[in-house]
């Protein structure tokens, strides 16, 4: 008889690290608790962030932490389609919202039209996500090259240095999450063989981090198109001098001449 899509271990994926040698209920013990301080690293500084599309976000990423959580608990084949649907969705939420009106295709001339193509293109990439389920997390770790392109035509047109640190910042972030993703992926029986298979765990704290970098990034480039009126500028809380710090972006009402 076929497998419960609901039962431990019916997911097409196992990531490197063994299962069920910490809990008898966890499967990815470190790859399940590598997910709750993603979700504490990006949704504690998205608190703070009232707007309406930013709920929105707050929202989305809190999905996807949990349903990422609930993956590498079971790794089971419902909680590998909800941890990879609910990344697509987060992503599908920030392009309807942070793409910039600029890069819209010529057939498209408003945002409303934009949010259109985007929730039919999620549909379809929802339908397909179900074909082969083993090639979901690499179409979707390959939408960071389209954003890495945005991020890099964005800092053509800006002058500021601290914009392009922070881009920096996330770059490194991101290379070194992509770079633990395909150890894991590629090289598993290498690290297996000398005991040490926890590069998935490191990627879900590593990509956290570049997520914490990028998203004060789309808010900035997002002031910068859609509230010209306003001057943004990028902070860290509590200070620049800290070690570890939280981005932010501040934003400065030019003075008005009588």
């Amino acid at each position: 008889t076929m497998p419960s899509i609901f039962s431990y271990q019916s997911a097409e994926v196992d990531w490197c690290e063994g299962n069920f040698e910490r809990s008898a209920v966890i499967a990815e013990y470190y790859n399940t608790h590598r997910t709750s301080l993603f979700a504490f690293l990006l949704l504690a500084p998205l608190k703070f962030l009232v707007l309406e599309e930013f709920c929105h976000l707050k929202v989305s990423l809190l999905l996807a932490g949990l349903f990422s959580m609930y993956f590498h608990m079971t790794l089971s084949y419902v909680g590998q389609l909800l941890d990879e649907l609910s990344i697509l969705w987060t992503l599908a939420v920030a392009y309807s919202f942070w793409y910039p009106q600029a890069y819209f295709p010529k057939c498209i001339k408003t945002r409303r039209h934009f949010f259109w193509l985007t929730g039919i293109t999620t549909v379809i990439s929802t339908l397909m996500s179900f074909v082969k389920p083993t090639l979901n997390a690499y179409a979707l770790n390959c939408i960071a090259f389209h954003l890495l392109y945005l991020t890099w035509r964005e800092l053509k047109k800006c002058n500021d240095k601290r914009v392009h640190r922070m881009a920096a910042v996330m770059v490194m972030w991101w290379a070194l999450a992509i770079t633990s993703w395909i150890s894991d992926r590629w090289l598993c029986w290498l690290w297996q063989a000398i005991n040490f298979p926890y590069f998935h765990s490191f990627w879900h704290v590593l990509i956290a981090l570049s997520l914490l970098y990028c998203c004060p990034l789309v808010i900035y480039f997002d002031v910068s198109y859609e509230m010209p009126s306003f001057k943004p500028k990028l902070e860290y809380w509590p200070s620049d001098s800290w070690p570890v710090v939280v981005p932010y972006v501040s934003l400065e009402e030019p003075h008005k001449q009588c």
